[in-house]
């Protein structure tokens, strides 16, 4: 574990508060931010997990951005920006590097891919030279599945040595494609990249050698099976007809 700490690319991403003017104000005023100081980031994969307006998406979009990726998505060479809802987070975010530098990265965000997809079909049809598409896998975003497109992006545009931040990829994604894409995660990993994203989803936390931090009120590292999310599935699994007896009274 000593090597591969020295040579991730991310080892902590930290909060500066003294810049804080007010904790009142959002995203300041999530109860996550109030408290978050320090986080360790994994040298393979951090999640971070929780329900629906706890701040995680927040804090990886602030950590996207604070390590210069574009806030809508892609790789650090885009700059496009169909609405400006960012907040400003980032410019309060320290991110704490590693001695290594990763030569690819992407910023991966279910909710503004189809502005990914049509700035690369816009830049295609005004730039001579090789086509953007065709480090995406050489077929049309726009002209496939959102979950076809999504993964072909995952498997086609992630090349190794990257750090890549993905904000709730499974989104898009049936549970078998979450499946394969554990596999994908696996093998760049194995090419020395190091992940950090933001899900829902009990497949994807399950990859093992990872860290998962889950929001309630504050944000703390649990195991896996100490999710909610982990434990709502399998509750529901488990006893399918009394869990819909209940929901359906």
């Amino acid at each position: 574990m000593e090597m591969l700490e020295n040579n991730q690319f991310i080892k902590q991403i930290e909060l500066d508060r003294k810049r804080v003017e007010s904790f009142r104000r959002y995203p300041f005023s999530l109860p996550v931010i109030r408290g978050l100081s320090i986080l360790d980031m994994h040298p393979k994969e951090t999640f971070i997990v929780g329900e629906n307006g706890t701040g995680k998406s927040t804090i990886l979009e602030a950590v996207a951005v604070a390590c210069g990726f574009n806030p809508e998505g892609g790789s650090r060479n885009f700059n496009f920006s169909s609405r400006a809802s960012h907040s400003e987070l980032y410019n309060y975010i320290k991110i704490i590097k590693g001695i290594r530098r990763p030569k690819d990265g992407f910023f991966l965000r279910a909710e503004s891919f189809y502005n990914l997809a049509t700035t690369i079909e816009e830049l295609d049809k005004s730039e001579g030279g090789a086509r953007i598409i065709d480090s995406y896998g050489g077929r049309s975003l726009h002209e496939q599945s959102h979950g076809e497109s999504f993964f072909a992006v995952f498997m086609n545009r992630f090349r190794g040595n990257g750090l890549y931040i993905l904000d709730e990829p499974e989104a898009a994604l049936s549970p078998t494609r979450q499946m394969s894409m554990i596999s994908r995660i696996h093998q760049l990993v194995g090419k020395n990249s190091q992940f950090i994203i933001a899900t829902h989803s009990p497949i994807l936390m399950a990859y093992p050698d990872a860290v998962i931090y889950e929001i309630k009120e504050d944000i703390k590292a649990v195991k896996y099976e100490e999710t909610e999310h982990y434990q709502v599935m399998k509750s529901f699994l488990n006893n399918t007809q009394k869990m819909l007896n209940i929901l359906m009274k």
